[in-house]
């Protein structure tokens, strides 16, 4: 399996994010991603495909945001890294907003993403390198890594949250389908919902989306992933949240996953993108389920039967020292 990963990635480095009333270090380190390539014995530097195919995702008024928000807190006299801390409550209204302070309200919907001067460029290529596995399984491999840092799941159309800024999975499955594709489904595994990938294809039934994740009743984003939620317009059914409780352990994830492939199956899809997160492990900080190491090989196999091709993404995983580990496991079972 080829890997993909640009060392542009590393330089994101929030120094603090607020969690659970406080601030607190972040937890989106450099070292996931250099644990994660020493594990994998390296990764091919990724291509420049250029910005168009991560407009086919966010509108240009978002990346201009992203861009610029570092020098526009700097400019107001402000130190350390952009962080939101005002928001709308309910919609965001089309307003001419040029404070930064309103700005990143009305593009971020929590304060765990902070903003530095590297984030824009870090996010570019870790797009990049998601259309650079994208296009090795168009060109006929049958599977391809993206070592994608920031992760991107989180992210919608017009927002960044949970550490993500750009959606580095749903970039990849419109990239697919503009080269071609007629079908496209979304795996996600990670113990989070993906929020920002459901919402950008909520009304289409081209991009099917399944997730098997920490039920929001009790986990971040709270929001969103509830099992109700089926998609609207063209995009009802194209949606399946099967939410689970703390403490689970293989058979039941295995279960959940076998139930979001057998839908995708009946999908029938051309192309397949997984949202890989190795934050299900028993022994991540931030989440509650209880995987094990040997279980990612297992997950893998699963997926891999299916026969699809296959774009795997890197998205969570906060136990740095296990990280390659766990990522190797699950690549193997490739």
């Amino acid at each position: 399996m080829r890997h993909f990963f640009s060392p542009r990635q590393l330089a994101h480095a929030p120094a603090i994010e607020l969690h659970n009333g406080a601030f607190v270090p972040y937890a989106e380190v450099p070292a996931r991603a250099e644990t994660i390539l020493r594990a994998i014995g390296g990764a091919e530097e990724p291509a420049d495909h250029g910005l168009a195919a991560i407009e086919a995702v966010h509108p240009a008024a978002y990346l201009s945001f992203l861009r610029d928000a570092p020098a526009m807190w700097r400019s107001e006299g402000r130190s350390g890294d952009a962080i939101p801390y005002v928001f709308p409550v309910v919609g965001r209204r089309p307003l001419r907003l040029d404070r930064i302070d309103a700005l990143l309200g009305q593009y971020a919907y929590d304060a765990t993403t902070p903003i530095t001067p590297d984030t824009w460029n870090a996010a570019y290529w870790g797009a990049q390198t998601a259309l650079a596995a994208t296009h090795a399984v168009l060109d006929g491999e049958p599977a391809a890594f993206a070592l994608c840092r920031p992760p991107g799941h989180h992210a919608g159309a017009d927002y960044c949250g949970g550490y993500c800024h750009l959606n580095v999975a749903a970039i990849a499955a419109q990239a697919a389908r503009d080269a071609g594709i007629a079908r496209v489904a979304i795996l996600d595994i990670d113990y989070h919902h993906g929020n920002g990938t459901q919402d950008i294809f909520w009304e289409r039934g081209d991009v099917f989306y399944a997730s098997v994740h920490a039920d929001p009743a009790t986990d971040y984003p709270f929001y969103w992933g509830h099992a109700d939620e089926v998609g609207v317009g063209d995009g009802e059914g194209a949606t399946l949240n099967l939410p689970l409780p703390h403490g689970t352990t293989l058979d039941p994830f295995r279960r959940a996953q076998a139930e979001a492939l057998d839908a995708i199956a009946r999908f029938a899809p051309d192309l397949l993108v997984v949202s890989f997160g190795a934050d299900t492990w028993e022994g991540d900080p931030i989440s509650h389920f209880a995987l094990r190491t040997a279980d990612y090989a297992v997950l893998a196999r699963g997926i891999a039967a299916r026969g699809w091709p296959t774009v795997i993404v890197m998205e969570g995983g906060y136990a740095v020292d296990a990280l390659g580990d766990n990522v190797v496991g699950f690549l193997s079972g490739f």
